[in-house]
C-alpha cells in the first residue's frame, strides 16, 4: 500500500474543499446558514492532513520493524523513527531528490525501497558506500583490503531461548552489535540475477562485491538471517527512504505485560 500517494490524494481533496468553501462558498450562503455537512468535515481535515502530510514527507516518518535481520540492534515489534532530510530532500510519492544534503556513511541504518518491489520498505545497514569492495568472506568483513575489527561479546540469547555467537563489530566511526552464527555455512545460496551482478563474484567463502557508483551496499546485523544485498544486490540512490535513528515503542503484541517493552524506548541512536 502507498500510503504517501493516498495521504497526498487526501490531502489535495480536503485542499480543493477548503479553498472552495474559503473562497467561494462561504460568500454565497447566506447568513445563519450551516455549512454542508461534506464541507465543513473535508475543510477542517485539510489542516491536520497537511501537518501530517509534511512532516511524514519532510521530517520524520514512524516505520515498524517487521523482521529479525537487524537483532540485536533492532527487534520485532521495534517502532522507529526515521529522518527524511539527512540524506536529501526529495518530492513525496514521486521520490525524487530535489535538494542534495548528506550521502549515507557506512554504519548508518537505513530505510530504503526494496530494489525488486519499491512498494516494500527494507531497513538494513549501510556496508558499502560508491566506490567501496566489500568482502563477507568466511564471516569476516573486509572494505577495500581492510577489515573490520570484532571483538566477541557474551552470546546472545534470543526469544526463542537459544544463544547465538555474539560481536562487536567497528564499522566508519559506527560501533554496534552483530549476530554471527559460526555453524552456518559461508556461501551465499540462491542470490538473485540483480543489476550489476557482475560486479560480485561468489565463491565457498562468500562474496566480493564491487559497489556501482550511486548505489549501496547494505547487510543486516544478524549476518546469517538476513537476506541483504549479499542475496538481492545493491540499493540504488533513488530508493532511499531516509536514516533511522531511535526507537519510539515497542510492542510485538497488543496483548500486556509481555507484549510491550517500554525499555526499548530511546535504546537505539
Amino acid at each position: 500500500m502507498n500510503f504517501a500517494l493516498i495521504l497526498f490524494c487526501l490531502l489535495a481533496a480536503t485542499g480543493v474543499l477548503w479553498m472552495a468553501d474559503h473562497f467561494v462558498l462561504r460568500k454565497r450562503r447566506a447568513a445563519g446558514v450551516p455549512e454542508p455537512w461534506w464541507v465543513e468535515y473535508g475543510a477542517s481535515f485539510f489542516p491536520v492532513i497537511l501537518v501530517v502530510f509534511v512532516l511524514r514527507s519532510f521530517i520524520v516518518e514512524p516505520f515498524k520493524i517487521p523482521s529479525g535481520s537487524m537483532i540485536p540492534t533492532l527487534q520485532v515489534g521495534d517502532f522507529i523513527l526515521v529522518n527524511k532530510y539527512t540524506y536529501g530532500i526529495r518530492l513525496p510519492v514521486l521520490n525524487k531528490k530535489i535538494l542534495d544534503v548528506n550521502k549515507p556513511q557506512r554504519g548508518d541504518v537505513m530505510v530504503f525501497r526494496y530494489p525488486f518491489d519499491p512498494s516494500v520498505d527494507y531497513i538494513k545497514r549501510v556496508v558499502g558506500v560508491p566506490g567501496d569492495k566489500v568482502a563477507y568472506q568466511d564471516k569476516h568483513l573486509t572494505i577495500n583490503g581492510q577489515e573490520m575489527p570484532q571483538s566477541k561479546l557474551d552470546d546472545y540469547l534470543g526469544k526463542g531461548l537459544y544463544f547465538t555467537p555474539r560481536f562487536r563489530e567497528k564499522l566508519g566511526n559506527v560501533e554496534h552489535e552483530i549476530l554471527v552464527d559460526k555453524e552456518t555455512p559461508a556461501f551465499i545460496s540462491q542470490a538473485s540475477d540483480f543489476p550489476y551482478r557482475d560486479n560480485c563474484h561468489y565463491n565457498s567463502a562468500g562474496v566480493i562485491c564491487k559497489v556501482p557508483p550511486g548505489h549501496y551496499f547494505m547487510m543486516g546485523d544478524n549476518r546469517d538471517n538476513s537476506k541483504d544485498s549479499r542475496y538481492w544486490g545493491f540499493v540504488p540512490d533513488e530508493n532511499i527512504v531516509g536514516r533511522a535513528f531511535g526507537i519510539w515503542f515497542h510492542a510485538d503484541s497488543l496483548i500486556p505485560p509481555s507484549g510491550i517493552d517500554l525499555t526499548r524506548i530511546g535504546s537505539f541512536k
